[in-house]
């Protein structure tokens, strides 16, 4: 009989135990019960602990808090599964069961694949290639589907998971239920029950060991009594009092709420009463909240709205900023407490700042949020530095590539040399714009090399939490890459669709090309139009490629049919969801061919229907599928005219 011995008493490790007993018991299931227990000297079975204290090399960790390395060495009868930290040693139970064929393709009991088979031996030792590799909520998101995604990151190799504002508003938007009306009624949820699920959560990432990164959104706003739960809402200004007021950012001689939004609106850093307030209410949380492990402090979310006043035009946003942030160091320091704290390169403070200097570098951490970049390439050949435009305050235009924000953090890299990783968008409008989801995973994999090149030590990645259609390739790229970034894209993508679909897999994953390629993300991505002085989505040709797509459609149906069952869940769930995938290509063909025509009426009209029809089967893949999303961003290209770009340059 099998046995797990834990070398060492820490909650990760305990779970870690558990979920090896599950999953061995999974592959063997005749195999019979396996003892967990607490043994320091254990010399037989499986032994989970410590590198250090297994006297192996841990040299190649700069901290072993934060730096995973992961050592097994098993035979049939067990072995030693360690890491550098409790955390790596759950990654290492997992990476050991992928390695005898186990494979984690998207969150829940359906997205697994456990094959039934006797263990075989495994010898392995590795550091991921980032530091950070992680997942922030985003979308419209639902508690279980959290739960699920939490419980779902390490098992793909992932260490960070970030959970942003104070009251996340992402889950109103799931139960609201505003894009599916007709089908689900309106459920509401205060702030109260949205505070309980967020400490939930926070229990289940601690449970596993991951860091938990919190709030970003919100400090530029919350201190003053203005509550950043409503998100992206606007909020009736006269409820404005001027105490608050004097306090908010000054645009055009004016203080108050930037277009009613106080999420997206900042505050005078020039004034040392609203710094110590903001300071105070940072310091106040940090506090309250010994379990963070980074603390996001964010400005507004929104460019272009830094505050006007005479004092503040004599620093830039990024030199105020540096001095907010050496505010909340003193304070955290006096308090003694050792939180550290994440600052944005984000919209207007991308530009260095030229005067002011973090003065306690290791506290913080500094994030390259590339908001604004574009999606349809990494960096052009031979890697040029762009030229960077003179800041010029509220006016100089935020930049277009991924090449001009590196160019951008050399400036910010020739005085910080401390931690760095990035905030990125692949799992936001991006995700549907590749409606087949084989190009966005290649994008993926080579922005994580760049950024490896450029020496930004990982990424957290916003998005929705529910981004695994029409398949889960696309982040389970991100996370096999982040992990292991000497993976090609296509090894991965071998790999995933052998798992997800058997034998034919590549049949797949040549059908989803096709579906890829019809669709066209540069089209989806609004750079596509045969005439810009129509609408970036005006493309004629497009039309008549759209409405010739029966033939593949039918392709699909018959592929689908063919392979519509299976003796493993995990293959006939992907299937069922590609059904459900092939039933949305049809709908957004039509709905594009009058877009792409100018008839915007009739794409609006069919957008409605879509709306409608596709919501009736919200519930049935909503795990891996956001509704919202896909038709927020469905109807911003529908609405979409030469002259409504809106929120960072993005169609």
């Amino acid at each position: 009989m099998l046995k797990i011995n834990k070398l060492i008493s820490a909650s990760p490790i305990d779970f870690a135990a558990e979920e090896l007993k599950k999953y061995l018991r999974m592959m063997m299931p005749e195999g019979g019960d396996i003892e967990i227990a607490y043994d320091p000297e254990a010399k037989s079975g499986f032994r989970l602990g410590l590198m250090q204290d297994l006297g192996l090399d841990i040299s190649d960790a700069e901290d072993t808090e934060l730096d995973d390395i992961l050592y097994i060495d098993c035979d049939k009868e067990g072995g030693i599964i360690a890491g550098s930290n409790p955390r790596s040693v759950l990654l290492a139970v997992y990476e050991y069961l992928r390695q005898n064929g186990c494979r984690w393709l998207m969150p829940g009991v359906d997205g697994e694949y456990i094959p039934m088979k006797d263990i075989e031996p495994v010898k392995y030792r590795h550091k991921p290639s980032m530091r950070y590799r992680g997942w922030c909520n985003e979308g419209a998101e639902y508690q279980q589907s959290m739960l699920e995604t939490i419980d779902f990151s390490p098992k793909v190799g992932n260490n960070v998971y970030m959970m942003e504002f104070k009251v996340p508003p992402y889950y109103r938007n799931y139960y609201g239920h505003y894009q599916n009306e007709e089908n689900r009624a309106s459920e509401h949820v205060t702030d109260r029950q949205i505070v309980q699920w967020k400490r939930q959560c926070e229990a289940e990432i601690a449970k596993r060991g991951l860091e938990f990164h919190d709030i970003g959104h919100g400090f530029n706003i919350d201190p003053f009594g203005i509550r950043s739960a409503v998100g992206w809402s606007s909020v009736d200004e006269s409820a404005i009092t001027d105490e608050q007021r004097r306090h908010l950012a000054m645009i055009n001689g004016k203080r108050g709420l930037y277009f009613g939004k106080p999420t997206n609106t900042n505050f005078c850093m020039s004034n040392p009463d609203s710094r110590r307030i903001v300071t105070q209410y940072v310091a106040d949380y940090a506090e309250a909240h010994s379990n963070i492990d980074y603390l996001h402090v964010w400005l507004a979310d929104a460019y272009h709205n830094h505050c006007e006043c005479a004092e503040c035009r004599k620093k830039t946003p990024s030199d105020w900023y540096m001095v907010l942030m050496n505010d909340i160091d003193k304070a955290l320091e006096e308090r003694n407490l050792q939180t550290r704290i994440v600052f944005i390169v984000y919209v207007d403070t991308t530009w260095a700042p030229i005067t002011e200097r973090i003065k306690n570098p290791k506290r913080f951490s500094i994030l390259l949020a590339p908001i604004s970049r574009s999606y349809l390439e990494t960096l052009p050949e031979g890697d040029p530095k762009p030229e960077i435009k003179p800041f010029v305050l509220n006016k100089t235009p935020l930049p277009a590539t991924l090449a001009e924000y590196f160019a951008h953090f050399a400036g910010w890299r020739e005085f910080w040399h401390g931690s760095a990783f990035a905030y990125e968008y692949h799992f936001w409008w991006h995700l549907v714009s590749d409606v087949g989801g084989i190009s966005l995973s290649r994008r993926i994999s080579e922005d994580i090399r760049a950024y490896e090149d450029h020496k930004v030590n990982g990424i957290v990645e916003d998005g929705t939490q529910r981004a695994f259609f029409p398949t889960g390739l696309v982040f389970y790229t991100y996370a096999r890459t982040l992990f292991d970034a000497s993976l090609s894209p296509e090894d991965v993508a071998k790999e995933y669709f052998s798992a997800a679909f058997g034998e034919d897999g590549e049949l797949f994953r040549s059908y989803l090309e096709k579906i890829g390629d019809l669709f066209d993300v540069k089209y989806m991505e609004g750079k596509l139009s045969a005439n810009e002085e129509i609408c970036a989505f005006y493309n004629p040709a497009m039309s008549d490629k759209l409405a010739s797509a029966e033939k593949l459609f039918a392709e699909g149906e018959e592929l689908i049919k063919s392979h519509y069952n299976s003796d493993c869940r995990v293959r006939t769930v992907s299937v069922r969801l590609l059904e459900f995938h092939l039933e949305y290509c049809r709908a957004l063909a039509k709905i594009l061919e009058r877009k792409a025509v100018g008839d915007d009426g009739g794409a609006s009209e069919l957008l409605n229907k879509f709306r409608c029809e596709l919501g009736r089967r919200e519930a049935e893949y909503q795990l891996y599928y956001d509704h919202n999303l896909h038709f927020n961003r469905i109807r911003r290209i529908v609405e979409f005219t030469k002259t409504n770009r809106t929120d960072h340059t993005q169609i």
